[in-house]
C-alpha cells in the first residue's frame, strides 16, 4: 500500500510498515490540495490537524484511496457519513491514548486545585507569592463528576476513586453493570451538575450546542472546576469565560478549544484560574507508541 502519513507517527510503527513492503510518505497537505492529494494514496493516517470533509472525499472518491485512519479516538474531523458513501473504510485507534488523557484530566485538576500553573508561572517573573497561592484545595473528599464515561471516562474514574474522590457519572449510552463492577454510580445530568465539586468531560463532540452551556453552568455549584480534554465544541467558551470571571466557576482546565491557535482564546488562556495545555491529551510517548502498533495492525487486517 501507498500510505499518507499527515499529522506525524511513531518511527517504529512506520519502520514496522515500510518492512511489510508499504510506502510511507509523511506530508502535511493544506486543505485546498488535500482532496486531490488524497487520490494518489491507498491509505491515509491523520491526527486532529487534518480535516478530511465532504468536499475532499468527493474529489478523491474512485480513486485508490481505500482507507483513512484517525491515529487517536474522536471522528469528528473525518466526514465519516461521506468517506463510507464512496467505499472508504473509516478507522481510529480507541483504546491506546485512554490513559494518557485521563492522566492529562488528573494533572489539570491537581493544577486547578492547587494554583500549579500560574504560581510557577509568577515565579519564572522572579515573585515569590505565597499567600496568594496558599489557598488551594484537597481533592480528596471532592465529587468528582464524569460527563462520558467511555474508556477514559472509566481510566479517570478509577484513578480519582484512587485518591480518596467520590465520581458520579452521566453517559448517553449507560454501561450494563459498571455501577457494579467500579462502583461508581450513574446519574442524570441535571443531578451531576448540581453535585459535583469538580467536572470533567470526555464525550465526543455533540449535536446541537455545547454540554457545559449557559444553562447548564447555572445548574451547577458556586465554586465548581471544569475540565475539559474532550473536543472544544463541548464547552461554551463564552459563557465559561463569564462565569471565571464572576466566580460561578472557580477554575478551569482546558486542553482542547474549538480552534487550535493560542490567539483566538486569548482572554480566557490570560485568566489566573485558567489551566490549559495545547491539546497534549494522547501526547505521551507510550500513548503514541500504542496507537502506532493498533495502526499496524488495522493495516495488516484490512482487506479491500
Amino acid at each position: 500500500m501507498r500510505i499518507l502519513v499527515t499529522d506525524g507517527m511513531d518511527k517504529g510503527a512506520m519502520a514496522q510498515l515500510r518492512e511489510m513492503g508499504h510506502e510511507i510518505v509523511e506530508h502535511y497537505y493544506e486543505s485546498g490540495e488535500l482532496g486531490q492529494a488524497l487520490r494518489d494514496f491507498d491509505c491515509a493516517v491523520i491526527r486532529s490537524a487534518t480535516k478530511v470533509r465532504a468536499e475532499h472525499i468527493e474529489v478523491a472518491k474512485n480513486s485508490q484511496l481505500k482507507l483513512l485512519i484517525r491515529a487517536g479516538v474522536g471522528l469528528d474531523n473525518i466526514d465519516v457519513k461521506a468517506a463510507e458513501a464512496a467505499g472508504i473504510t473509516v478507522k481510529n485507534t480507541p483504546r491506546s491514548s485512554s490513559n494518557a488523557v485521563a492522566e492529562l484530566a488528573l494533572g489539570l485538576m491537581f493544577s486547578c486545585a492547587r494554583n500549579i500553573s500560574v504560581a510557577g508561572h509568577t515565579m519564572r517573573e522572579g515573585k515569590w507569592e505565597k499567600k496568594a497561592y496558599s489557598k488551594g484545595f484537597e481533592l480528596t473528599g471532592k465529587t468528582l463528576g464524569i460527563v462520558g464515561f467511555g474508556r477514559i471516562g472509566q481510566s479517570l474514574g478509577e484513578k480519582a476513586k484512587a485518591f480518596g474522590m467520590n465520581v458520579i457519572a452521566f453517559d448517553i449510552f449507560h454501561v450494563p453493570g459498571i455501577e457494579e463492577k467500579m462502583g461508581i454510580k450513574y446519574v442524570e445530568m441535571d443531578e451531576l451538575l448540581a453535585q459535583a465539586d469538580i467536572i470533567s468531560v470526555h464525550a465526543p463532540a455533540v449535536d446541537g450546542g455545547a454540554l457545559i452551556s449557559e444553562a447548564n453552568i447555572a445548574k451547577m455549584k458556586d465554586g465548581v472546576v471544569v475540565i475539559n480534554t474532550s473536543r472544544g465544541s463541548n464547552v461554551d467558551e463564552a459563557a465559561l469565560l463569564a462565569a471565571l470571571k464572576s466566580g460561578k466557576v472557580a477554575a478551569a482546565g482546558l486542553d482542547v478549544f474549538t480552534t487550535e491557535s493560542s490567539a483566538d482564546h486569548a482572554e480566557i488562556l490570560n485568566l489566573d484560574n485558567v489551566s490549559s495545555t495545547p491539546h497534549i491529551g494522547a501526547g505521551t510517548k507510550e500513548a503514541q507508541a500504542r496507537i502506532g502498533v493498533e495502526i499496524v495492525d488495522i493495516i495488516k487486517d484490512f482487506k479491500a
